[in-house]
């Protein structure tokens, strides 16, 4: 496998961050690399964050964004960092929270081929693995998905899945502009990809696999009145790309 390149967008992470599966991922895999991106966070998240620069120094990368921008721009600015500086990498992203765990996206990297520039993992509740959702996050998630995949016009049962990553040459076609919305980026590209491939070359380049373990953590950043905004974000997007 090449080496991995994983992108964590941090605000307030302080009483999030498990440190031990941090400094595990990187001593279990000494050439892959972490890129924190500190979003602009007012407590000590600096702090946990230099702790793990000053033990992995050759490994974890801390960009700070002076104002707090959102995950999108957060995501966005990281991936970018990588493309540039990282040659013949792949590049994901994960949660800081680590619903979706470095077992997870490390897993997924290793269906990466010259063929298949793009896996992610989809929270598909299976008898053979642990998916622990919140309820109304579950029935309003499928809802929306299935909006999403009539949009698109093809079918993705999880667009918004936290763990994705990419060969570092689709990068720049994706991440170059920002996003439209600072949560639903997701979507958008699936949308910026079906733009550059069209359809049918979008599915030979992409894989969706079920995660083994993602667990919602009770103190998940996407607030419940932020599922109103959705549709304010979803018709602009839908607006742009169709």
């Amino acid at each position: 496998m090449k080496n991995l390149c994983v992108i964590i967008p941090c605000f307030n992470e302080e009483n999030r961050i498990k440190k031990n599966l941090f400094l595990k991922f990187l001593n279990d895999y000494p050439n892959n690399r972490i890129v924190f991106v500190n979003d602009g966070s007012n407590d000590n998240t600096f702090t946990i964050l230099s702790y793990f620069k000053v033990k992995k120094r050759d490994q974890v990368i801390i960009l700070n964004n002076k104002k707090n921008l959102g995950k999108a721009e957060s995501v966005r600015k990281g991936m970018l960092f990588a493309k540039e500086n990282f040659k013949n990498t792949h590049i994901g992203y994960l949660d800081a929270d680590l619903s979706s765990s470095f077992d997870e996206i490390t897993r997924l990297a290793k269906h990466l081929s010259k063929k298949t520039l793009f896996v992610f993992g989809s929270r598909i509740l299976k008898l053979d693995n642990k998916i622990s959702r919140k309820k109304h996050r579950f029935v309003i998630g499928r809802f929306i998905a299935t909006i999403i995949s009539n949009m698109l016009k093809f079918s993705v049962y999880d667009t918004q899945c936290g763990c994705k990553v990419f060969d570092y040459k689709l990068v720049a076609v994706i991440f170059e502009k920002q996003f439209i919305s600072k949560w639903l980026f997701d979507v958008e590209i699936f949308f910026r990809l079906r733009r550059e491939y069209g359809k049918q070359k979008l599915k030979e380049l992409v894989k969706e696999i079920p995660l083994k373990v993602w667990i919602d953590t009770p103190d998940s950043r996407v607030s419940f009145l932020y599922f109103f905004k959705i549709w304010s974000d979803l018709f602009k997007i839908n607006q742009k790309y169709n």
